[in-house]
């Protein structure tokens, strides 16, 4: 082998060492699973389905390490007590893992607030409408007696005494004003008064009184949830396909006879759920 042979034998042999290593971590890397923020979309009361599937989303993202926070999108008006309650809770299971950033879109009043003060930041848009905390009592008819029907107490049909749905309510206001002080604590500038007072803000109100934290789109949530995830490199996904969330087309507000879609819900209850006045007839 001459000399020119032998420099070339040496020259390739460095070459491959140097492409060698890069090739290994071009493979490493693309055997890494991109970083995903993940999307959870409310656009509906909470109910038994909505709740159920934001619950898959929610048990989606923490299983799966890949998933490096979630952002939750609200257009809501609130729902039920015990499903909003429910979602709260699995929230909690993800927050101590994952941050967690809300979006509020159109709206996310009552029920939807609720959760989102259990979110490690909120954006609203100038107009969204943010707050309503409190809650609202659809309350039974008036227990009466049917002859033809045998119950083994008074309330055995009706499951209380009217004046007890009061007393629950009561409850589950504090309950509320507690969720909203662990998860606003010092960045709300009003008192328990205004807070309690069930008046929806629009976004800006809201920031500047502390509901909310900062005026912003759901893309500056989802880079803010990156950022407290301390990722970058990301991809967004929408988690519902990936959790095989269905959805469903049971009623939850009250449709007239006529076919209107009232904004009440269909059953009476107890519910963190804001309700707009409707339009005066003339």
């Amino acid at each position: 082998m001459n000399q020119a042979d032998s420099n070339g034998e040496r020259m390739r042999t460095w070459a491959l060492w140097l492409v060698l290593p890069l090739v290994i971590g071009i493979l490493i890397a693309s055997a890494i699973p991109q970083p995903v923020i993940g999307i959870i979309r409310l656009d509906d009361a909470i109910y038994s389905y909505t709740a159920r599937d934001m619950i898959a989303q929610i048990n989606y993202a923490i299983d799966n390490p890949e998933v490096k926070a979630v952002v939750l999108a609200f257009d809501s008006p609130g729902g039920t007590v015990v499903d909003t309650e429910a979602v709260y809770m699995e929230l909690a299971r993800l927050r101590a893992k994952k941050p967690v950033v809300t979006a509020v879109n159109g709206m996310a009043a009552s029920g939807a607030y609720y959760l989102s003060v259990n979110t490690d930041y909120i954006y609203a848009k100038p107009t969204s409408m943010v707050g309503n905390i409190g809650v609202i009592g659809y309350l039974p008819s008036t227990p009466v007696i049917f002859e033809e029907i045998i119950s083994t107490g008074p309330y055995k049909l009706w499951g209380a005494p009217r004046d007890s749905d009061m007393r629950q309510i009561d409850m589950i206001k504090e309950g509320f004003f507690q969720a909203v002080m662990f998860g606003r604590g010092d960045r709300l500038k009003v008192g328990q008064d205004v807070v309690l007072s069930g008046q929806i803000w629009i976004g800006s109100e809201a920031v500047r009184i502390g509901i909310a934290d900062e005026i912003g789109t759901e893309t500056d949530a989802v880079n803010k949830a990156a950022q407290l995830a301390q990722v970058a490199n990301f991809k967004t996904v929408d988690l519902r396909d990936l959790a095989g969330a269905v959805s469903s087309s049971l009623p939850f507000f009250f449709q007239s006879p006529e076919g209107i879609l009232t904004p009440y819900p269909t059953e009476p209850g107890i519910y963190l759920l804001f309700i707009p006045q409707l339009p005066v007839e003339q």
